[in-house]
């Protein structure tokens, strides 16, 4: 568990949000495998090294009215990348999607990560422009749930 961890900081590192990392192990472990799960893992390893995970969890698409998978994170160390690894993950992914009858596997990609767009692109993603995240955290989820539930 702690070298997944350390990979996800990798990650918040290599994002430009480790100011915004404030991580828990011993959560994270209770989500990936506690009940309920609210998160699953694939991981790679190589040469007993954990090199690449992605992170994901279910969602639901009413346009579809079908479930789909949101993966979290996608993250290959740089000494391992361009050797397939982030295909393989994606790949899984698909496959998981597919047995589980989803509609959509989607995610985010910071629009400065050109090379990532690019790789998604080959990969068969559509980059959607006309979208933005909407994003509540920390004490405004407080506020926000007080706001209405004055009458």
């Amino acid at each position: 568990m702690s070298e997944l961890f350390q990979l996800i900081q990798a990650k918040a590192e290599f994002d430009r949000q480790l100011h915004q990392f404030n991580s828990d192990p011993d959560a994270l472990s209770q989500h990936l495998f506690g009940s309920p799960r609210y998160l699953e893992a694939l991981v790679v390893e190589q040469a007993d090294q954990l090199v690449g995970f992605a992170t994901f969890s279910p969602n639901y698409s009413t346009f579809l009215t079908q479930p789909g998978i949101y993966l979290e994170d996608l993250f290959v160390l740089p000494e391992y990348r361009a050797q397939g690894i982030g295909k393989t993950l994606l790949a899984k992914l698909a496959q998981i999607a597919l047995d589980r009858h989803c509609g959509r596997l989607e995610w985010l990609v910071a629009t400065w990560n050109e090379r990532a767009i690019a790789f998604y692109q080959y990969m068969g993603a559509s980059i959607l422009p006309d979208w933005r995240i909407c994003r509540v955290t920390g004490e405004a989820i407080a506020s926000l749930a007080g706001s209405g539930a004055k009458s």
